[in-house]
Formats: C-alpha cells, structure tokens, sequence
C-alpha cells in the first residue's frame, strides 16, 4: 500500500492510509494439506491423464469408471457419509494401463446339494456384490454362474466383471498390472450344502509407469500421495523415493509421504520389503494383515484419517485413529506385540484390529538406517511437524519486507523503514518458534530461541544466514506403567 503522503509532496494537506494488521499475537499456520492419488481408471474407460480435482466418488466414478482404483480411491477420501478429508483438496493423477499389462482373473465354481433355498453374496475388494440364490436341490453349474454373474455386474462399485466360464464363474479385474493380483474374493453366506471352490485373482502383470504422473506435480505442495501399485512394486517405490527425495531440497522444500497398501498376513513377506528399503524416509506402507480390501483402499482409509489430524492438529500423532469402512483380516493373520515391534523396526507401518476395527498404531516410513537411533524420519507425524515448520519460517521470510530490504548490521543507525539488519531476522525467527512452542510441534522453544543464530554471510553482503536449532516434540505412543503391591496385614499404621 502506498504511504499516506508521498515523501516529495510539499503542498498542505492530509493524507490518510489504511491496510490491514494481524494483531493476534504469536501463533503458528498449520500447513494446508493436500492429497494426491496416482491410480488407474478402468481399463474400459477413455479418459485424459490431465491432473483432475476430485469431487466426489460418484464424479470419479463417471470419469475413469466405476470400479477403478481411482473411484475406489476417492471413495475412501471422500465417502458419500462425510467420514472424510472434508474440504482438503485431493487431485488425481491418472494413470493408464500398461501397453503391455495384463488384468488379473480368478474363478468360482459351484457344487453340492442345497438342503434349502440359499442366499449369497460375494465380498470381491471389499465391495458387496448383490444377492444371489441357490434353489433347492442338486446344484446346476449353469443356473448358478447366470445369477451370480447377474450379481456381481449388477453392483456398480464391484472392482472386477464377471463373464460365464462355462464351468465356473470368471472375474476379470477392470484393469490391468500386477496391483489387479489383490482382489480378494469370498462368499458370504450359509452354505446349507453348496461349495464353493474359489481361485484368487492371479496372472495379473505389468503395472504402468508413474513418472508422468510425477512430473505433473510442480509447484504444488502434495504433502500426501497414495499410491495405488501393490507394495512389492520394487521399481515403483523407487520411483516414488527419488521424486520425493527431490521435494526435499532447499530451494523447493516441500516434502510429500507416499503411502501403499497392503493385506499380506505374513509379516516377515511384508517387512522383507521395506527392510530392503533402510534410508526410504518418502514411502510408507499400511499393512491391514490378511484383510479383504484392496490394498490401496487401505492406504486411502489411513491417509483420509492421517491427513485430516495433520490439517487440524499437526503435532498430533495417529496411533488410535479408526480406519472405519476396511474389512479387517481374520483374528489368526493379526500381528502380536513382538511381530509389531519386528516390524516397527524394520521401517513398516503397524495396525491392531479392536472390536472388528482397524486401527492404526505406529504410522512410519520405512526409513531405518543402522545404527541411527532414534531413526530421525522414521515417524510420519515427525515430518509432518517439520513439514510445518518449514511452512511457518519459508511464509515470514517470503513476505514482500524481507523480498529486497536494505541489510545492514545491527549496530547501524538508519532512517530507512525499509531496512532490516541480523536482530530484526532473529526477532522474526523467533516469533515463529514461539508459535511452533505453543502448537506443541516443538520443544523447548526458550532454549531453541537462546541458541537461534543470525548473521550476515561473511563472502556475499546480500545473504542472511539463519540458524534454528529445533527439537521437534514426541508423542505418547508408549506408555511404561510399573504398578508395585504388597499384602496388608493387620495392626499396620
């Protein structure tokens, strides 16, 4: 805004300005966060791999087809009940199949005799398929697939079509790659004396190239990406670790966490992945052991909860949140405490099933490095504190008074407003580390503050050199109770 008066008027008069002052005080911006998903439509769909602005799962689902893991995806951020990210901007990536890919299939087939009229539904990637009955009496393969066949293309949202394989029921996944391999099928129902003899999906093969997708995201700050390829897609996460190892250099410094599913049961297959990966601080991966989602519903689910605490209170960890809506696995595949801690330290995300939900306990990269201890970009919430301060000190000095001020030293006696000297900066830096203090994202802000350094750069006049020491505050993830007792006895005072 202009000066009241400019400095070279000389005619009487009075001249009157008004611009807007942030009064309230110290207090830390929470970073906004926003989510990317790099997934495919349906293999039947025509679509253009222009980033796209989801806006709900329905519109999704129009766009790159019901079914695809970009609707499932956005189903999971954006449920048709609210239960989601909320106005937090989710942008899609497309990606299209493989030149080369190939959709997984698996087959039902039916036998027995029904001791009565009997009702079924398939439970196919965590989607429901419509009802379908069995008569009666001695199974007939034929009658049997035309109305399962009839359910399962009947219902929308199911990730696979059902085509009549003569004998058995074939379900072809909607597209192609090895991520089409983790549909997971299961009838649901009492049997009443029919079989079923399921064969899950399988032969699914060559997932597509993420680098396109990747180079897409510029300017933008994805603080959370999903990613829909199977968590064994070696070259893919690779992929993801160097764009994201890029987001962290000084001149852009806008770290993203990429997140992969998972329903491998067996833990030591699970961190065989991610212990190959000790320096990754960029990919996480959420297991829900021997579940009967997809897997990139899983990580969708625990990036809708995670994101949302990170947007409203960064400084809050995720152990405990619900992911409300995946089918957990069974009570054998769970994972006990000493194959949670096994995987904990082996850079892999954990979850508990409490009441039939999953729940996300240690949310972590996969970052790990010998001998480092604590793992310092192990916590995903750790980086979300820094991603915050980040945030906070970048927006203070990116404002227009610091864009080309006038540097001088602090002990010169100046007239100029514009000019900024060493104290002035360690003033600014300061005033963000209280704020950082009072959202609990740092510690110990008093003794951050006494060891902050300011100083103009003794080789170039034009450089202010800031130094903030931080100590990024923890969370209450453990709790270590010792409870002593003793035996009572009469006449003790």
């Amino acid at each position: 805004m202009a000066t009241a008066l400019d400095a070279t008027a000389l005619a009487a008069g009075l001249g009157l300005s008004i611009e807007y002052l942030d009064q309230r005080g110290v207090s830390s911006a929470n970073l906004p966060q926003q989510i990317a998903v790099i997934a495919q439509g349906s293999s039947a769909s025509t679509y253009s791999t222009d980033p796209w602005t989801a806006t709900s799962a329905a519109a999704a689902g129009a766009r790159f087809g019901y079914g695809s893991p970009i609707h499932h995806i956005v189903k999971q951020l954006k449920p048709a009940n609210g239960d989601g990210v909320s106005t937090i901007p989710v942008t899609v990536y497309p990606l299209v199949d493989a030149g080369s890919g190939v959709a997984a299939a698996g087959s039902i087939a039916f036998a027995g005799t029904a001791t009565k009229l009997s009702t079924f539904r398939l439970l196919i990637g965590g989607v429901l398929t419509e009802a379908f009955q069995v008569a009666a009496g001695s199974v007939t393969a034929a009658t049997v697939i035309a109305a399962a066949m009839a359910a399962v293309n009947g219902t929308i949202d199911c990730p696979m079509i059902a085509t009549n394989g003569t004998t058995v029921l074939t379900l072809t996944a909607k597209w192609a790659g090895e991520s089409s391999n983790s549909i997971p099928i299961e009838v649901i129902g009492d049997l009443n004396g029919v079989t079923f003899t399921i064969t899950q999906p399988e032969d699914g093969a060559v997932n597509p190239d993420v680098d396109d997708a990747l180079e897409l995201i510029t300017n933008r700050w994805e603080s959370f990406v999903v990613n829909a390829m199977n968590y064994d897609d070696t070259t893919t996460l690779g992929k993801f670790f160097t764009w994201g190892e890029g987001r962290w250099v000084p001149t852009l410094m806008k770290p993203s966490l990429v997140f992969v599913g998972c329903t491998e049961a067996d833990s030591a297959t699970v961190t065989a992945i991610t212990d190959a990966r000790a320096t990754d601080y960029v990919n996480t991966l959420i297991p829900d052991p021997g579940g009967k989602d997809m897997p990139f519903n899983v990580a969708a689910r625990a990036v809708a909860r995670i994101a949302t605490m990170a947007n409203n209170n960064p400084a809050t960890g995720y152990t405990g949140l619900k992911l409300t809506g995946i089918y957990p696995g069974d009570d054998m595949d769970q994972w006990d405490y000493a194959e949670r801690d096994a995987a904990r330290k082996k850079g892999c995300s954990t979850v508990e099933v409490i009441d039939n939900v999953v729940q996300l306990a240690d949310v972590v990269t996969m970052y790990h490095p010998t001998g480092e201890t604590p793992a310092a970009y192990a916590k995903v919430v750790t980086i979300v504190k820094l991603m915050n301060a980040a945030f906070n000190y970048k927006r203070e000095f990116m404002q227009p008074q610091w864009a080309a001020a006038p540097l001088i030293p602090d002990a010169q006696v100046t007239t100029n407003p514009n000019a900024r000297t060493p104290s002035a900066a360690r003033g600014a830096a300061d005033g963000i580390t209280d704020g950082l203090g009072l959202a609990a994202i740092i510690a110990d802000p008093e003794t951050v503050k006494a060891n902050t350094t300011v100083v103009i750069n003794s080789q170039n006049p034009d450089r202010l050199d800031i130094r903030v020491p931080l100590f990024v505050s923890g969370n209450t993830e453990q709790k270590a109770i010792e409870l002593y007792f003793a035996f009572y006895f009469g006449g003790q005072a």
